[in-house]
């Protein structure tokens, strides 16, 4: 995995700070997790002040500045995909939480999931992991975990209601 850069890392270069979740991937422990709950107050933010086409086009906007930011911190970092590097949790976990129900639960249950299926990586999800590289790869994977995660929820939703 690498060494797991510092605060003074993620402050060193502005791809740095984005890849790094505004250096919340400096964290430890339980970096991607963190990464996440970064996504909640953003994700609040943009949805109060943007248009459903509006938010479609800064979330793309942000997977864009994410493929970039990674791309260069995994250069700098010496590894790829480096768990230090959240932004992609972030940008993926957005996109759920602006199709999921508002309501808290659903919130809730969006976020155990995305983490659950980010962190086993079910299939495709690792065997994408391995095709795409460099800052799209970070990216990409995250975009599946939520497709999961989305899936799920709509199936739950579905048979619940």
């Amino acid at each position: 995995m690498g060494r797991h850069p510092g605060l003074a890392f993620a402050l060193a270069h502005p791809a740095h700070f984005v890849a790094l979740g505004f250096g919340i991937g400096a964290l430890p422990r339980a970096p991607g997790t963190f990464g996440t709950l970064v996504a909640l107050p953003l994700w609040w933010l943009l949805d109060r002040m943007l248009d459903p086409l509006a938010l479609a086009g800064a979330l793309a906007g942000l997977f864009a500045l994410g493929v970039w930011a990674c791309t260069l911190t995994g250069r700098h970092l010496g590894v790829a995909d480096h768990g230090a590097m959240v932004w992609d949790e972030i940008v993926a976990f957005m996109l759920v939480l602006s199709v999921a129900p508002k309501a808290w639960p659903w919130q809730l249950a969006a976020f155990v999931l995305f983490r659950a299926f980010d962190i086993a990586k079910p299939p495709p999800i690792r065997a994408f992991e391995r095709r795409f590289k460099g800052g799209f790869g970070v990216m990409f994977d995250d975009l599946l975990a939520a497709g999961y995660t989305l899936f799920v929820l709509a199936l739950v939703k579905r048979i619940a209601y």
